[in-house]
């Protein structure tokens, strides 16, 4: 069955950076595009990054672009969120997206928390 399992997050202070990882499992990891998404308290789940099947193409929420890269490694079926100049904003569950048969499929999610 599908499985993906995020890791990578933690305590960092504003400005630091963190890179998640999201290991995927259970499916042809490189026929499909992968996204991150974030969830923070009280709020909806929003959407912060995606990546094509061959990593060719990317695309960023206004609030992360510049600051935020997205990369694949489709040998190791892994998606990862690199995070730089991380805000108290910022904080948030983040998970791991992928739409496979029109069916989207969500990680457990990983909490990165941004505080001095």
């Amino acid at each position: 069955q599908v499985q993906l399992v995020e890791s990578g997050g933690g305590l960092v202070q504003p400005g630091g950076s963190l890179r998640l990882s999201c290991a995927a499992s259970g499916f042809t990891f490189s026929n499909y595009a992968m996204s991150w998404y974030r969830q923070a308290p009280g709020k909806e789940r929003g959407f912060v990054a995606t990546i094509t099947r061959d990593g060719g193409i990317t695309d960023y929420a206004d609030s992360v672009k510049g600051r935020f890269t997205i990369s694949r490694d489709n040998a190791k079926n892994t998606v990862y969120l690199q995070m730089n100049s991380l805000k108290p904003e910022d904080t948030a569950v983040y998970f791991c997206n992928s739409r496979i048969h029109a069916r989207p499929y969500w990680g457990q999610g990983t909490q990165v928390t941004v505080s001095s």
